[in-house]
């Protein structure tokens, strides 16, 4: 079943997505993005305080099936990760855009935000 994707966020290319919230951007894949990889079973998160460019690997998400880098959204510095991916790392695939977020960043770009796919645009990308 697919979770239907948040207007609220948005995506890249390589299926990550971002929400803004009070200056800082929320980070995550995409429920497409998880259903490619199957079962998560580890996920390794970037380090806060750890600044990043835009498109820059960060993190790596395993699954069952395959190992696969995570890309920064934009450019920032991460200022939390959620550190309950590391016993839970289903959270990616039960509730993509909730529970199973990998990290926060204070975006050092706004404009960069333009760049990136609305929810409708990231619907006909993945053909929804």
């Amino acid at each position: 079943m697919s979770t239907p994707i948040p207007q609220d966020v948005k995506h890249s290319k390589t299926h990550e997505w971002i929400r803004l919230h009070e200056g800082l951007g929320t980070v995550g894949i995409s429920d497409h993005a998880q259903h490619e990889l199957s079962d998560v079973v580890f996920v390794e998160l970037p380090a806060v305080g750890r600044q990043l460019k835009a498109g820059e690997s960060c993190a790596v998400v395993e699954s069952v099936k395959t190992a696969s880098d995570i890309y920064a959204p934009v450019s920032g510095v991460v200022t939390a990760v959620n550190k309950e991916l590391s016993q839970h790392p289903e959270l990616v695939n039960t509730d993509p855009y909730g529970a199973g977020w990998f990290f926060q960043l204070k975006p050092s770009t706004p404009a960069e935000l333009d760049a990136l796919l609305s929810s409708a645009a990231y619907a006909k990308e993945i053909g929804n």
